[in-house]
C-alpha cells in the first residue's frame, strides 16, 4: 500500500511539473506576442509607362444575323490588318467579347424583331507609345466605331515594386529608431510584417475630336508617369 501511494504521488508530481512548464511557456509566448509595437512606412517609385492598353469595339447592325456577322467579320479583318501594319504583334490583339443582340420594336403591344446587332470587342496592347495617336485614329477608319478606353501602364513592374518596398521598409525602420527613445522602449526582433501595395495610373485622356473621331489626325496623348506605392508595417517585440 505504501509503495502504491509513493508511485501515485510521483506520477502526480510529474504531471504537475509538466503542466507548470507548459503554462510558463504559454505565458512567456503570450507576453512575447502581446508586448509589441508597430511602425509603418511608405515607399514610392515613379516611372514612365511603357505600354498602352486600348479597348475597342466593332458594332454592326443588319436586318438579319448572318449579314450582320459577315459585315462585322470584314471590319474585324480590316482592324486586325491595320494593327499589324502598325507593328502590333498578333499576341497583343485579343478578342475580349463577341455578342449578337436581336433588335426589337413594339407595335400593338407585340414585340417584333427588326434586326440584329453584332458587337465584337478587342483588347489591344501597344508597345510603341509613339504610335498611340496614329493607332487611335486609324482604328476608327478601319471599322472600330467604339474606342472605349485608353490606359497607360508599366509592364513587368516587379523590380519597381521591390524598390518601393525597400524604401518603405527603410522608412518604417527609421521611424522605429526615432520613436523608441521618445516613448522609452527597447526594441527586440521583428515578429510580424505586413504589406499593402498599389499604383496610381496615368489619368485617362479624352481622344475624341470635336468634329468626331477619325476626322483626319489622331489626338495628342501625354504619357506622363505612373506611381507605384508600397506601404509596410513592421511589428517589433518590446524587450
Amino acid at each position: 500500500m505504501y509503495k502504491y501511494l509513493v508511485w501515485v504521488g510521483t506520477v502526480v508530481l510529474v504531471l504537475v511539473g509538466i503542466f507548470l512548464l507548459v503554462e510558463i511557456n504559454y505565458v512567456s509566448s503570450a507576453a512575447a506576442t502581446s508586448n509589441t509595437v508597430s511602425f509603418s512606412g511608405e515607399g514610392k517609385i515613379s516611372a514612365a509607362p511603357n505600354i498602352a492598353q486600348i479597348s475597342a469595339s466593332i458594332v454592326t447592325q443588319s436586318s438579319n444575323s448572318k449579314t450582320a456577322q459577315d459585315q462585322n467579320s470584314q471590319k474585324s479583318k480590316s482592324v486586325t490588318d491595320f494593327l499589324k501594319k502598325q507593328g502590333v504583334d498578333e499576341k497583343d490583339i485579343k478578342t475580349s467579347g463577341y455578342n449578337i443582340y436581336p433588335q426589337y420594336n413594339y407595335t400593338g403591344g407585340q414585340q417584333n424583331i427588326t434586326g440584329y446587332q453584332v458587337t465584337q470587342g478587342y483588347d489591344i496592347k501597344v508597345r510603341d507609345l509613339t504610335k498611340i495617336s496614329t493607332i487611335l485614329d486609324g482604328l476608327v477608319s478601319a471599322g472600330a466605331n467604339q474606342v472605349n478606353n485608353l490606359g497607360l501602364q508599366i509592364e513587368n513592374s516587379d523590380e519597381l515594386m521591390a524598390q518601393a518596398r525597400e524604401k518603405a521598409i527603410e522608412a518604417a525602420k527609421k521611424k522605429a529608431n526615432e520613436l523608441k527613445d521618445q516613448v522609452g522602449i527597447k526594441l527586440g526582433r521583428i515578429v510580424n510584417f505586413a504589406e499593402n501595395s498599389g499604383g496610381y495610373p496615368v489619368p485617362m485622356y479624352s481622344y475624341a475630336k470635336a468634329e468626331g473621331m477619325g476626322g483626319g489626325g489622331g489626338p495628342d496623348i501625354s504619357t506622363g508617369q505612373n506611381e507605384i506605392t508600397v506601404s509596410v508595417t513592421l511589428t517589433y517585440q518590446i524587450k
